[in-house]
Parts: C-alpha cells; structure tokens; sequence
C-alpha cells in the first residue's frame, strides 16, 4: 500500500508494508478521503506522538470502501460505504480500524462528505454531552467556532438544544457561526469576550481548545455550576485561575482528549452520533462542512493551509476519490 510518511519536517507519499488481515473485530477500509485535523499538525512537528501501539502514520479519521472484515464482524461487509475514527494511519490507501469505530455513511451524503464527520462530531459530542454533562437548555461557549471541530460544535449543540456563543478571528468566519445557528458572537481581535457572553446569558459550558490565558476568561463568564473543558493549548500550557470563583461558583476545569481514550469509549461516542447525529445529517439539519480539499500528494500543501487558520471548516485529502 502507500502512505505518507514525515521526513525532515515533510510529508511524502511513498510505499509502505501493507497492512495485515483484520484481527476478528476489525475492519479493512480501501480509503477513499481523509480528514485533517490539528493533531495531525503537531504529530508531524514531533508534539504530539501517537498513543503506545497505534499506527505512526498521520489521520485521525477516513471514508471509504470495506475491503475485509474480521471473523467476529457481522454488521459490516465488503463493499460497504463507511466512514471511521481512528488512532492514527488514515493518510494511506489502506487502515485497518476496530469494527466499533466504523460506521456506514449518512444516506444521501458522498464518500467526500462522509470523511468531515468522525473526529470532529466524536469529539464534540464526547465533550458536550459525557465529559461535560451538557443538558438541554444550558449554554454552551465555543472557541475557535470556524474550524472543522468548531462548526461541527456549533451544528451538535443546536441540534440538541443549547444556544452558542462563537468566537472566531475574523468577521466573515462569524457571520458564517451565525448562519450554522450561534446566536452569540465576538471577534477574538477584539479583546476579551468575557462581558459579551455575560451580557448573552453566560455559559454552562466552554468548550476550550485554546487554554493559556483563555481559561481566566472562561471562568469570568462562567454560569454557576459551569465546566470549562480544556481539549487543546493553541494559546500556551500556563493559565491561572481564580481559586475564589471556582469554589464559590462551583466551577469545573477539565481536561479531555479523545484519540488515547479506549475502544469501548470510541464505540460508545460512536454509537451516540449513529442515533443522534447520522439521521439528522441524512434529513439536512446539520451538514459537513468541508473548505478545500487536496490530492494526497500535496498533503504537505494541505497541512500548511490548516497551520494558517484561514480554514472555515474541514481540510480533506483526496487519497483515492
């Protein structure tokens, strides 16, 4: 098979030992399209290594064709359309991915579509909805709203009814949050967003991959009872934080990461998103939300882009469209 591989900073697509036959609970996948994620970024740069035992290929999340299954699957076959989460080896033409991480496509939607949805509604949804315990009605702030992970946010806890403030780095990426159903928005450029939220109603929940100095902020618009989950530190590994508010709001600061979580927790997120999210992707009321995509090839061009934060939604490469 082939596959990209990091050398000196660069991705090339080159050959790579083939895969095994699937273990009994596995799946086969000939990948179609991958989806790019900020993970993918830092692993490259050597920050972020790959859990003990998962692939040391890039991606995070693919679709395409079941090509074999294990002994122990029988839900699945050869040939079926699907899209899945994984560890890591997506940036390749083959993977092989626990059955529990794999899912058929949502009717009516395309192999390139199919590929924007798992690591970012899995992540969302993990965070929301069983890290965070968000319940109808509570409010939900989050940072970074364009990304892929931040429109799929936005589209997840509307659906499920909680309003969003967005906050995002240009006025154009707002009015987008607004058209996917945010109600609250501010412009990063402009300083602190900790009055606009309040003056919104304030948040039950932040939903965080920035950290650093963002936390102190989170905790100022912060509901009683309020959780901020921390899931990335694009803004530094420091923060401080108001002791006083946090005992006397009951605050919560959680930190929370999906790719080292166990099979059992991915199936279990996945399991949600087939009954909660895949209909209502099938019916048009959440959408992916898919910016540019790239031929596998010039993957290297891909990830700058992402690197660049011009990105409004997901970065896909096109491996085997």
């Amino acid at each position: 098979m082939k596959a990209i591989a990091v050398k000196e900073n660069l991705l090339t697509w080159e050959e790579h030992p083939d895969q095994p036959d699937p273990a009994p609970s596995e799946v086969a996948i000939d990948v179609s399209w991958a989806g790019m994620n900020r993970a993918d970024l830092m692993q490259s740069k050597g920050a972020y290594p790959p859990p003990p035992g998962a692939s040391e290929i890039l991606g995070l999340e693919v679709s395409g064709r079941v090509a074999a299954v294990g002994d122990d699957v029988s839900h699945l076959e050869p040939g079926d359309k699907v899209c899945a989460l994984l560890t890591g080896g997506g940036y390749a033409s083959q993977v092989n991915v626990p059955s529990a991480q794999v899912l058929p496509i949502p009717a009516g939607l395309s192999l390139e579509q199919a590929a924007a949805l798992p690591e970012v509604f899995a992540t969302a949804w993990m965070n929301l909805y069983m890290v965070a315990g968000v319940t109808p009605g509570e409010r939900v702030l989050v940072h970074a709203a364009a990304s892929g992970l931040g429109t799929a946010t936005i589209q997840l806890a509307i659906a499920m009814g909680n309003p969003v403030f967005a906050t995002a780095g240009s006025d154009d990426k707002l009015d987008f949050c607004r058209s996917l159903g945010a109600t609250g928005t501010w412009n990063r450029h402009n300083g602190s967003f900790a009055d606009a939220v309040k003056e919104w109603g304030g948040a039950d929940m932040v939903l965080d991959p920035v950290g650093g100095d963002y936390i102190g902020e989170n905790q100022k618009c912060l509901n009683m009872e309020g959780r901020i989950v921390l899931i990335g530190l694009m803004g530094g590994m420091e923060a401080k934080l108001n002791t006083g508010a946090m005992l006397m709001k009951r605050q919560r600061v959680m930190g929370s990461t999906l790719r080292a979580q166990p099979v059992s927790v991915k199936g279990e997120v996945m399991d949600a998103l087939y009954e909660h999210v895949w209909p209502r992707l099938a019916n048009g009321e959440i959408k992916p939300v898919i910016d540019r995509t790239w031929p596998v090839e010039q993957a290297n061009d891909a990830l700058a882009y992402l690197a660049s934060n011009e990105s409004t939604g997901k970065v896909l490469l096109a491996v085997n469209p």
